[in-house]
């Protein structure tokens, strides 16, 4: 395998392995830095041993995954305020044309599985990834991971009951979404509490991310009346002259905020049954850079 092919047989992976390593991690910038170790260890490796490329790459890039997350748990690390991944835009194009594989895909990226992700162990979160987001048999999943069978059974096992259990259930249809979005936003900016009250599920929720670096509730606010009060509040406070721009981000449409031409805030909703169930805020900059050129 000459070096320009091995370039291009990464280059097609690439795709796949920013994949696992997002969704492992919840974070777009350690996802990169994880997928460019991954190159430096697929580029100095005898290549001519490597009999299957994708599993090689998976294999790599997952347990360069699982010693980033089990550095950053062990860091500790005190966070402001509620934690929410950073935005991941996602654009499936031909990656899943069957719709049923599409909402798998949309599903195992979005905002409410992730955030239950993050109290999984290290391993469970990997064996969880690489079998309900990519669909991995057990069998190949215990021999990226250098485990047996069983166990990679109960842990896929124990994150399913997992994730299962904490989950809040959402729409996932994307038009459906979009139609509301819509409508929420409208409501929000014309500063229309009556139809804010109409979208909002009596136990909605309002999860802002800022880590202190930017105005934000610093608590999660309950009950839509709360919520839509607070809406309309951040209505008013608006940076000026903003734009909006309405993105496919965590698998479904969210709003983006720019000030200036610069990331201010990232909106997503959650829907089920036709309400609003959870409204994502995102102010943290450090999540928004990347979104500068979206």
């Amino acid at each position: 395998m000459t070096a320009d092919t091995a370039t291009d047989v990464f280059e097609d992976h690439r795709p796949l392995l920013m994949g696992v390593a997002y969704r492992m991690l919840g974070r777009v910038a350690d996802a990169e830095d994880v997928v460019q170790d991954a190159w430096l260890r697929w580029s100095g490796a005898d290549r001519a041993k490597v009999r299957e490329p994708r599993a090689y790459l998976v294999r790599i890039t997952t347990r360069l995954a699982i010693d980033r997350l089990r550095q950053v748990q062990a860091r500790g690390e005190a966070y402001v305020g509620p934690w929410l991944p950073e935005p991941y835009l996602t654009e499936f194009g031909d990656t899943a044309p069957d719709t049923a594989d599409r909402v798998l895909l949309a599903d195992s990226v979005s905002l409410a599985v992730l955030v239950v992700l993050e109290s999984l162990s290290p391993l469970e979160r990997a064996v969880f990834v690489l079998r309900e987001a990519f669909g991995y048999p057990y069998a190949e999943i215990a021999a990226l991971l250098d485990r047996g069978e069983a166990a990679v059974r109960q842990l896929a096992g124990r994150a399913r009951r997992h994730v299962d259990e904490r989950r809040p259930r959402y729409e996932v249809d994307p038009a459906r979404r979009r139609e509301l979005t819509d409508r929420f936003l409208a409501a929000a900016a014309e500063g229309d509490l009556d139809g804010l009250m109409s979208l909002l599920a009596p136990d909605v929720r309002l999860v802002s991310d800022s880590d202190g670096k930017a105005r934000a509730a610093l608590r999660i606010v309950h009950t839509a009346d709360k919520v839509a009060r607070f809406l309309v509040g951040v209505a008013g406070k608006l940076p000026p002259a903003p734009s909006l721009r309405l993105l496919e981000a965590n698998g479904g449409p969210a709003v983006l905020i720019l000030s200036d031409g610069k990331p201010d805030s990232l909106f997503q909703l959650d829907i089920a049954d036709g309400r609003v169930t959870t409204v994502y805020v995102v102010r943290n900059p450090d999540k928004m850079r990347h979104l500068a050129d979206s």
